[in-house]
């Protein structure tokens, strides 16, 4: 019975050893025991069908939503928020008080005076006593047109505060607001990241993208909060606040519905209404936000970006960078760098300096992880947007690559894809992994149209965006492309794509082996559309950083 019970064990571990590196086929519903990983891959490519009854309910919440209407008085906090700086000792915790302004460009508004209320933040690991205390600082911001009939706009208070000496992975209470007038929150709490070293990770990180303020995006937050993550990234295009006029009538398409206005304008209570309606999640689950084109929102003087710069807090200065565009921080063992597509990113500018630096200060041995974050995607199949970002791809591809980043999130594609292991248009066991995830459920709706598709590559002329400048994006000179502008059938870098609203989750666990998963706002809290292990193979793939000269399969 000895030599038959042994062999039972054995047999045993060696089902645990396959059910863990065994796997079904990839794309939609998939079972635990058959998750396949990038090591089975480059895998061929998959379109998920196209339901149209599934495009969600991408309608905005009006301003009559309990969610989204103020529920203080006075200069009690709201829309309260928590973001991590560079590392677990130190969070910025973020609130506003005092309420918006709002009236026609010829009538003065009076901005509140910062320095009326105080930036206090009480926290401690119990909730009583809160026995430290850290003060911050505040602003107020507006947003003008010097056009008739067009409404101009004054922020409540800002504040933002960083709390500092934190012990990691563990759950800290603070109240925020100003204790000498009575002006304090409730109680709320979050937990720190996890000490950065190779065995230690958040448990679940959500990436979302494109989320605006519909009732799409309401599902899409209700599963979040329902996946109890412990970080959340937002992959720019936060509000959709510029899809509306600053009288507050809005539109599915601004450039169509609009088309003769002065300017593009932009409605900012919707930014105070995201605000309230992110406070459950955001108050306790640190928000780490990279800038978007609908964050853009040109005012007087050329001004852009003001709210997204005024309303959130970056570790900017904490990471060396001079913007608020392009930052990083660490989570457990991961180092992630949060990039700028919307501010200048060629070789000789201040982001793409700044990159080499903070890339050759990584040590691997101590965050094994290493995941790039931002907007407009280099890797998608779909129509929209397609090849718009070229420029920026020519620019910081190599040096991405030559450090060996695991993953890249983006959104502006308002869809899901996961491409295969990709660098310069070619299928590379150390390239990357692309997730675009735009599609956390905006008002612009669903992207549901591939330039693989007949007669539907754009012409090249009109894919350069104006905001990110320059034109770079010829015909393929090489691979299963060359001499076309598009692939005539799904690219063999897209490995799954599925036009459906929902988020992702990024599990951490170890230093070679993630997960991945992807949930569909039409499926049940627990239902996966898409997931796989992304493993990291450092023996293989090596920084292999060289000042070289690219050439690109694009040009």
């Amino acid at each position: 019975m000895g030599l038959f019970n042994f062999i039972l064990q054995v047999v045993a571990v060696l089902i645990c050893s396959y059910s863990f590196v065994s796997f079904a086929v990839h794309g939609n519903k998939i079972g635990s025991n058959d998750i396949p990983s990038t090591l089975d891959g480059p895998f061929a490519p998959h379109t998920a069908p196209f339901d149209v009854s599934l495009r969600g309910n991408a309608v905005d919440l009006p301003d009559t939503d309990p969610r989204v209407r103020r529920r203080v008085k006075g200069f009690q906090p709201e829309q309260i928020s928590v973001s991590l700086s560079t590392t677990y000792d130190s969070v910025w915790i973020s609130w506003i008080t005092g309420e918006f302004q709002i009236s026609n460009h010829d009538k003065n508004i009076t901005p509140l005076d910062p320095k009326s209320v105080a930036s206090v933040v009480r926290y401690g690991t119990s909730r009583n006593p809160l026995n430290h205390e850290a003060k911050g600082y505040s602003l107020v911001y507006s947003q003008l047109y010097p056009f008739e009939g067009l409404q101009n706009y004054t922020s409540g208070i800002i504040h933002h505060a960083r709390l500092t000496g934190l012990k990691p992975d563990k759950l800290y209470y603070y109240r925020c607001g100003d204790p000498s007038i009575g002006a304090l929150s409730g109680v709320y709490s979050f937990k720190t990241m996890p000490v950065s070293s190779p065995n230690s990770y958040p448990k679940r990180i959500v990436v979302m993208g494109d989320l605006g303020l519909t009732y799409n995006t309401s599902t899409t937050i209700n599963h979040v909060i329902s996946n109890d993550p412990q970080l959340a990234l937002l992959v720019g295009d936060v509000t959709y606040a510029n899809l509306y006029l600053t009288n507050g009538t809005g539109s599915d398409c601004y450039s169509c519905a609009y088309p003769d206005s002065p300017i593009h304008e932009t409605y900012q209570p919707r930014w105070d209404y995201w605000g309230r309606f992110m406070q459950p999640l955001v108050s306790k689950v640190p928000l780490m936000v990279v800038e978007g084109n609908h964050e853009i929102e040109k005012q007087v003087e050329n001004q852009t970006f003001v709210a997204y710069s005024s309303r959130f807090a970056f570790p900017a200065k904490e990471s060396g960078s001079s913007s608020t565009f392009y930052y990083s921080f660490n989570a457990g063992g991961i180092h992630f760098v949060m990039l700028g597509a919307y501010i200048a990113y060629h070789k000789s500018s201040d982001q793409y300096k700044w990159l080499e630096r903070d890339l050759a200060n990584v040590d691997r041995s101590i965050t094994p992880w290493l995941v790039a974050v931002w907007h407009p995607p280099w890797y998608s199949s779909y129509n929209a947007h397609y090849r718009e970002a070229e420029c920026m791809m020519v620019a910081m591809e190599e040096l991405l690559y030559s450090y060996a980043v695991d993953i890249v999130f983006n959104g502006h594609v308002h869809a899901y894809e996961r491409s295969n292991r990709v660098y310069n248009y070619t299928l590379d066991p150390c390239g990357p992994v692309h997730i675009v995830v735009g599609d956390g459920g905006n008002r612009e709706k669903m992207a549901v149209v591939h330039a693989d598709e007949p007669g539907n590559c754009p012409d090249p002329t009109t894919t350069p965006d104006q905001h990110i400048g320059g034109f770079c994006a010829f015909n393929f000179t090489t691979g299963p492309a060359a001499g076309q502008f598009c692939w005539d059938k799904q690219p063999d870098y897209s490995a799954f794509r599925e036009s459906s609203f929902g988020h992702g989750i990024l599990e951490v666990k170890n230093q070679t082996w993630a997960l991945w998963t992807w949930h569909r706002n039409q499926d049940s809290r627990s239902g996966i559309g898409d997931q796989i292990y992304i493993v990291r193979q450092p023996d293989k793939c090596p920084i292999r950083y060289t000042q070289t000269k690219r050439s690109f399969a694009s040009i």
